[in-house]
C-alpha cells in the first residue's frame, strides 16, 4: 500500500491541498484522498478511493470501489486476485476511472 500512495501522492509542496493516505481495519485495506473541506479549509476532509478485503476462506483479495450511491461495489473488471499487489497495480492503472476519475 506504501508503494501505492508514493506513487499517487502530489508533490509535496501541493500535499496540504490533496494527499492520500491508508486505513487499515481489520482484513481492509482502504485507500482514501485527504482534502481541504470545502467550508472550512483548516479543517481536512477524506474520501475513500478503494478498498481491498483479505477473504481468507478463499484466500483472496477483493477489490471495491465506491460508486455515486457513496455504497462499495465489487470492481468486476478484477474483482479478486491472490496477492495485495495485484489489487493495487490494477487501482494504480484505474483503466476505467473507477477510483482516481
Amino acid at each position: 500500500m506504501g508503494a501505492l500512495i508514493e506513487k499517487r501522492r502530489p508533490r509535496p509542496e501541493i500535499r496540504d491541498k490533496l494527499d492520500y493516505r491508508a486505513d487499515i481495519t481489520g482484513s481492509c485495506v482502504t485507500l482514501l484522498s485527504v482534502r481541504p473541506s470545502y467550508q472550512n479549509k483548516a479543517k481536512k476532509t477524506e474520501h475513500p478511493v478503494a478498498r481491498a478485503r483479505w477473504v481468507g476462506t478463499q484466500r483472496e483479495w477483493r477489490l471495491y470501489w465506491m460508486r455515486a450511491d457513496l455504497k462499495w461495489h465489487r470492481y468486476q473488471p478484477l474483482p479478486s486476485a491472490p496477492t495485495i499487489a495485484e489489487i493495487f497495480d490494477e487501482v494504480q492503472r484505474d483503466p476505467y476511472g473507477c477510483f482516481f476519475g
